[in-house]
């Protein structure tokens, strides 16, 4: 995804993130982005471990 940005493109990405949001609000922007990829990533993984269960339930169910 951002393997075709390179370092220029993430330092000017930065500088704008940092004139639009400040020096101060800049770390709590940063901190609110991880925790949501976090519980995004989690709600993911969940939501595959139940598809994954349901589809072993059934498979048993047939071989029965």
């Amino acid at each position: 995804m951002f393997s075709n940005i390179g370092i220029p493109g993430l330092i000017l990405i930065l500088g704008l993130a940092l004139i639009i949001f400040g020096p101060k609000k800049l770390p709590e922007v940063g901190k609110a982005f991880g925790q949501t990829l976090r519980e995004f990533k989690n709600s993911a993984r969940e939501l595959t471990e139940d598809v994954i269960t349901d589809n072993e339930d059934e498979k048993k169910k047939l071989t029965k």
